[in-house]
């Protein structure tokens, strides 16, 4: 039977003092997020491994969490960070990699303000050895990254990579002068239609209104089951983040509602297999 696997969270103590983005006296996130406080959301949703995702722009933040790795039997694999403007990087990432739940890296895109730094020469070494290294990549940002990230995504075909959070479509703004459903759904098709990359079922939730609806997301779903499929789809709480929205078991019954019409196979793809191909988490 295949695991229930969440593909993408987070675990983070604020007072390390490297999450710059985070709101210093924000009620939800400015708290330490640990094991023992995501344990109970995971046996009440049946999962039983998860992908630990970075959530700090620096080495030591992957440290930390290769530590939680090491003692916490639930995650299953880490994401990490480098410096991809730091070439010397090179050797730290060979050292990461030799960790056994070291998956791969995500550098903050979506937080850079040059749209176009993915494509700066100097960072190109990076995308390389990532793909040299067979590790993945999770492909974070906004719509307006698409067509860039496409790019990177021709030139390093060998690289195994994965679009965080559908790469955050502004589900709030659907109907008005803001809304940016057609050029998201045609940047996400154009990346499913020419290359191997993945999507996580994930963070809509904090793209939507507050009091958001099933059927508000419904459009965007369908558009990543028709253009991605099951099969390179994997389900992400993106929990703590999530609880801006809702609690964890919210959004676990918001995603299955959404799949529900698919057959038991398509699922069980969504909600572990898929992340287990992937992230190659082995089972138990």
């Amino acid at each position: 039977m295949t695991r229930r696997i969440d593909a993408h969270q987070h675990y983070w103590e604020p007072r390390r003092g490297d999450y710059g983005w985070m709101p210093a006296d924000d009620p939800v996130l400015s708290r330490s997020y640990r094991p023992a406080d995501l344990a109970p959301q995971l046996d009440g949703a049946g999962f039983e491994a998860t992908v630990l995702v970075q959530a700090a722009p620096t080495p030591d933040e992957t440290e930390y969490l290769l530590g939680i790795a090491d003692a916490c039997p639930t995650v299953a694999k880490v994401v990490g960070w480098i410096d991809f403007e730091r070439p010397d990087q090179r050797a730290r990432l060979e050292r990461f990699a030799a960790h056994p739940k070291f998956a791969g890296i995500r550098p903050m895109i979506q937080d850079i303000a040059d749209v176009d730094w993915m494509l700066r020469a100097d960072v190109q070494w990076a995308f390389a050895a990532a793909a040299e290294l067979d590790l993945t990549f999770d492909a974070l940002g906004f719509s307006r990254h698409l067509d860039n990230f496409l790019t990177v995504f021709r030139r390093n075909p060998g690289l195994r990579v994965v679009v965080d959070h559908a790469m955050k479509p502004r589900i709030r703004d659907r109907g008005t002068a803001a809304d940016d459903f057609s050029a998201w759904a045609a940047g996400m098709a154009a990346i499913a239609r020419e290359t191997q990359a993945f999507c996580k079922l994930s963070g809509l939730v904090t793209e939507a209104e507050p009091g958001w609806t099933v059927e508000a997301l419904r459009p965007t779903v369908d558009h990543l089951l028709d253009t991605f499929g099951p099969r390179r789809l994997m389900f992400g709480s993106d929990w703590p983040v999530c609880r801006l929205r809702t609690e964890y078991a919210g959004w676990v019954s918001a995603a299955e509602a959404l799949t529900a019409d698919l057959g038991a196979a398509d699922r069980a793809e969504i909600f572990g297999g898929t992340a287990a191909r992937f992230y190659r988490i082995g089972r138990r």
